[in-house]
């Protein structure tokens, strides 16, 4: 998604806040996990909010508000009624430090709790002030049972993840790969073969739009967490990486079954999607902690190959300040870096962290033993190495339609960013698999993300969008390759493995309008009027006929600006001109480095820069400069090993649970 480095003031302030108070009066104004029993003041009501499987661990937490002239100067702990003793060095009492919180609030931490018993289990806050007075508050969570790990087990998972990708999107890759013959498809995607199929509910805990951080991480955590955050819940304090934590499947299967993790993304590595895997932060935009912490615990979550964009990050800044160096590139500042309190590294036991803007994390990871590739060339000769970091970019990698512009020597925008050399998401995806097959005796799981098929949709252009999703589809064939073992895996298949295609929601409520009704010459002599460019061009129903590419040998049409074009529409759009040819040049990206210097400063602004003498302006239904994600349900496809449980209308949270089903505990 696009990103937001302020958390909305309302969700911080809100969120999972039931009976809270204006004014001062001993109250437990947070309970954490979220759960219906203490939003609704004692009524156990359905949903369950907060679920886990046995021996998954999570963080209990509890912000209190004492009477005026009083401080809390202490809270115990109970489960299920009995009294709990945490161990040493797991608990703290710090003062709420967020903003709109009650005067003198304590808020409360019981850091890496587990439990294997199954079904609902309540706990219990217990605060006490400096007076001798108490309050209670309770909350509750299910243990969900999971079968223990078995023969019949998946071995592996593999989660293709094509960011706002939703059903127009996979439709509309298919019309222009494939094409259609008197209604029915020449050929499906890779992902349309996939047997199994459940449509997924996308909200978040604090919306029903979510945003990519908890619509990758609900997946993984079985936890909703609200928008902007990663692998946590909110609380009262303003430190970005402090909030109360629960286990990602990656440390959970590194922990229990010593499985690998994979991350692989065309976005900046630090990006919500990537990092909504294996990092644990109340701010999605906090890259230097973000990126710090995949190489501090690796050992936790199992980390041997990271991919994509995202140098920025790595590289060090000789000044070790809040300003980024970004004639050298580097983004990193202390202001964005990390130091955990010590009850987190007590409990979890993980790195503390360090404020240093001047780490060369780069040379850190390569000391630490890892293969480092800085484009394509140097992938493809580090073999197969025990572990590999690959940075293709300084911040999002380009987009498919632009590299592989680039290698025909049809276009210089790779040369305008400065990275000539980057791989396709398919070669990434191969490479990342046979890494991760040679490393993981014991299984592994493989994150693959697509990310521009939701930042081409943010900025309403379509060809990128589309051409995104082809690029991410045959990354998909490739983790079908390696269950069938066909392609560079050919005759050594791995039917013990699961893969899921899906998506974090859906971006811009992109829709198939219909196609062109003239040719690409008579196209651009049209003038910029919705009269000439709309009524004259746009043809519906019977009028769209089958739009047709042709395909290049690479697996890419030849060109997009193709007669009687396929046109895509956007129902959660902002303002934009529109000529329905494919745009010379992609929106400027705020997030890299050299933004603001040529030739990148000369790129269009927004969309109603872009094509604005050349096309006519289609009056959005958002504020803003770029459309955004929408709320509706979006499809999941299933291959392989245990896939079949895949099915009905589901959560996102409940594709976790199924994950676990099919790979035991």
């Amino acid at each position: 998604m696009k990103h937001r480095n302020t958390l909305v003031a309302v969700a911080v302030a809100s969120v999972l806040a039931a009976g809270i108070n204006t004014a001062n009066a001993l109250s437990v104004t947070r309970l954490t996990p979220p759960s219906q029993l203490f939003a609704t003041g004692g009524a156990k009501s359905a949903p369950m909010i907060a679920r886990f499987i046995p021996g998954q661990r999570f963080d209990l937490q509890a912000t209190v508000a004492p009477d005026v002239g009083q401080t809390i100067s202490q809270v115990d702990w109970s489960i299920d009624g009995k009294a709990f003793t945490p161990v040493a060095g797991t608990t703290s009492l710090v003062a709420a430090t967020a903003s709109g919180v009650i005067a003198n609030s304590k808020v409360a931490s019981l850091r890496a709790f587990s439990i294997n018993k199954i079904g609902v289990h309540t706990f219990t806050a217990t605060a006490v002030q400096s007076d001798g007075k108490t309050v209670t508050a309770t909350g509750n969570f299910e243990i969900v049972a999971t079968p223990i790990n078995t023969a019949t087990s998946a071995k592996n998972v593999i989660i293709m993840l094509g960011d706002g990708m939703g059903a127009s999107q996979r439709t509309a890759a298919r019309i222009m790969l494939n094409g259609y013959s008197q209604g029915k498809t020449n050929a499906k995607l890779a992902m349309d073969t996939f047997p199994n199929t459940a449509m997924i509910m996308t909200a978040s805990l604090n919306s029903i739009v979510t945003d990519s951080a908890p619509g990758m991480q609900n997946y993984v955590s079985g936890n909703k967490s609200i928008n902007n955050q990663e692998g946590v819940w909110p609380d009262d304090t303003t430190d970005k990486f402090d909030n109360p934590r629960f286990e990602y499947l990656s440390e959970y299967l590194a922990r229990k079954q010593s499985k690998k993790l994979g991350i692989v993304t065309t976005a900046d590595v630090f990006d919500a999607t990537p990092a909504s895997n294996a990092v644990h932060t109340q701010d999605r935009g906090a890259g230097t902690g973000i990126v710090d912490q995949y190489l501090d615990d690796s050992s936790t979550t199992g980390l041997t190959v990271l991919m994509g964009g995202g140098r920025k990050w790595f590289l060090p800044n000789s000044t070790n300040t809040n300003s980024p160096q970004v004639a050298t590139g580097t983004q990193r500042t202390t202001a964005t870096d990390y130091v955990l309190p010590s009850d987190i590294v007590t409990g979890w036991q993980v790195a503390a962290g360090q404020s240093n803007a001047n780490r060369d994390l780069i040379t850190d990871f390569t000391n630490a033993g890892w293969t480092y590739a800085s484009d394509k060339t140097t992938m493809n000769a580090a073999g197969v190495p025990n572990k590999l970091l690959g940075l293709f970019a300084y911040s999002n990698m380009n987009v498919a339609l632009d590299k592989i512009d680039g290698r025909r020597g049809a276009s210089t925008i790779v040369n305008d960013y400065g990275f000539t050399d980057q791989p396709m998401l398919d070669e990434m995806t191969d490479k990342a698999l046979e890494v991760l097959d040679a490393n993981s005796p014991n299984g592994f799981v493989l994150m693959v993300e697509g990310a521009s098929i939701d930042k081409q949709a943010h900025n309403m252009d379509a060809e990128r969008m589309m051409l995104d999703t082809i690029e991410f589809d045959r990354s998909v064939q490739k983790a079908k390759d390696y269950v069938d073992g066909t392609g560079a895996f050919a005759g050594n298949p791995h039917p013990d493995t699961l893969v899921l295609v899906t998506a974090d929601h859906e971006c811009a409520g992109a829709v198939i309008i219909g196609a062109s009704t003239v040719t690409d010459s008579a196209l651009q002599g049209k003038t910029n009027t919705a009269a000439s460019m709309r009524d004259t061009v746009v043809g519906n129903y019977e009028l769209a006929g089958f739009p047709t590419y042709t395909i290049a040998t690479d697996g890419y049409p030849t060109t997009t600006n193709v007669d009687k074009r396929l046109l895509i529409g956007f129902g959660a759009n902002s303002d934009r001109y529109e000529d329905w040819r494919t745009n010379a040049q992609p929106l400027r990206d705020s997030q890299q480095p050299l933004n603001g210097s040529a030739p990148l400063n000369t790129y269009p602004s927004s969309p109603t820069t872009r094509d604005a003498t050349t096309g006519f302006l289609i009056t959005g239904q958002v504020p803003g400069s770029s459309a955004v994600h929408t709320g509706g349900d979006i499809p999941l496809s299933a291959y392989g090993k245990n896939s079949s449980q895949f099915a009905g209308t589901i959560d996102n949270t409940d594709v976790f649970f199924k994950i676990m089903r099919a790979v035991g505990r």
